[in-house]
């Protein structure tokens, strides 16, 4: 195969509510369509960029099995029981933080994944049989830095790696309007280390 037919897409997932990971609607199912097309040509790992890891720095999940993380309240219990046990991938990991070099990547042992990240891929990668490992997000720096990031981790495509980004302009529903403007601004979480509070 030629190096374009093998090379893995860069995708954005606007997830919406988490409540879409126990729901059939027209989001999920387009999820579902689009996991079984990647699927098809056997992606080697995932690295997943979601808006629900904030940090100061940059940390890289480097643990075999990462956890699944429920970083929201008010939900049905249905939904704190849904577990996505794919495996991690520490070589990959390291990887990402040689490709960052020389800027400073934690190789995180403690976050594991969050909603942003298991809510579309239980759908779209519902066996959870590809490993998958998950990049946080700088707070102190400008959209120009994470632009270069993604310059530098390009590179992952051509090796059979997915990258996903997920998240979505409202995150909390109970401030959130429906039919008109928020009611006010909502503040980003953002911890002092590597592993971000939870909103």
């Amino acid at each position: 195969m030629s190096t374009s037919a093998t090379r893995m897409p860069a995708i954005f997932f606007g997830h919406g509510s988490p409540m879409n990971a126990l729901e059939d609607n027209r989001y999920t199912a387009a999820w579902e369509q689009l996991g079984a097309s990647v699927a098809l040509r056997q992606p080697k790992a995932i690295l997943s960029i979601s808006a629900h890891w904030y940090t100061r720095g940059i940390g890289v999940t480097a643990m075999p099995q990462p956890k699944t993380i429920h970083d929201f309240g008010g939900f049905p219990q249905a939904l704190f029981d849904v577990r996505y046990p794919a495996p991690g991938d520490p070589a990959l990991a390291a990887q990402v933080r040689d490709l960052l070099a020389p800027l400073d990547v934690t190789m995180d042992q403690s976050w594991g994944l969050d909603h942003g990240t298991w809510s579309v891929l239980v759908k779209a990668f519902p066996k959870a049989d590809v490993p998958v490992i998950q990049l946080s997000i700088d707070a102190t720096q400008p959209a120009q830095f994470h632009f270069d990031l993604g310059r530098k981790l390009a590179v992952l495509r051509e090796q059979g790696v997915l990258i996903i980004g997920s998240g979505d302009v409202v995150h909390n529903l109970r401030l959130m309007t429906r039919g008109g403007p928020p009611r006010r601004t909502i503040g980003r979480c953002v911890s002092t280390t590597t592993s971000a509070r939870r909103c």
